[in-house]
C-alpha cells in the first residue's frame, strides 16, 4: 500500500449542524472548513461534521480522543457547562475502566459518545 501523509477522518452526524459546530468550537477543536460539511481538527486527528442525522446510527457512534492530561481536559470540560449550553447529558468524570484506560465521557448534540481517554506511558497503541 502506498504511504505518505494519509489521514483517516470519520464523518459525524449532526441533528442541528450549527449547534454541533458551536459545541465542538466550545470544546476547543479547530474548525478548518465551514461549508456543506465542517472539518474540525485537534492534534494530529480530526473529523467532518455532516448535515445528516439518523437517530439509531448517531446513538451508536463513538469517538475516542487520546489526551496526555485527562485532569486538565476534565477541568476544561466542566468549565463549559455543556449540559446547560447544548442540552446534552451531563459529562461523566474520569474513571478507570475495566479495559485499563482512565476515561471521561461526553455526548455531543447528535448523541455521539466521546471517550476522552488518558494515554498510558509506554503503551504504543495509546499514541
Amino acid at each position: 500500500m502506498p504511504t505518505g501523509t494519509e489521514l483517516a477522518r470519520p464523518f459525524l452526524p449532526t441533528r442541528d449542524f450549527e449547534t454541533s459546530k458551536h459545541f465542538y468550537e466550545a470544546l476547543g477543536f479547530e474548525k478548518t472548513l465551514d461549508s456543506e460539511v465542517a472539518i474540525f481538527k485537534t492534534g494530529s486527528g480530526g473529523f467532518l461534521l455532516q448535515r445528516y442525522f439518523q437517530k439509531d446510527w448517531a446513538g451508536n457512534f463513538m469517538m475516542q480522543l487520546m489526551v496526555d492530561d485527562l485532569d486538565a481536559w476534565w477541568s476544561h470540560i466542566e468549565s463549559l457547562d455543556l449540559a446547560n449550553r447544548f442540552a446534552v447529558p451531563e459529562p461523566k468524570p474520569p474513571a478507570m475502566q475495566p479495559w485499563g484506560l482512565r476515561i471521561a465521557f461526553i455526548v455531543d448534540p447528535a448523541g455521539v459518545l466521546w471517550h476522552i481517554a488518558e494515554r498510558r506511558p509506554g503503551v504504543i497503541h495509546d499514541a
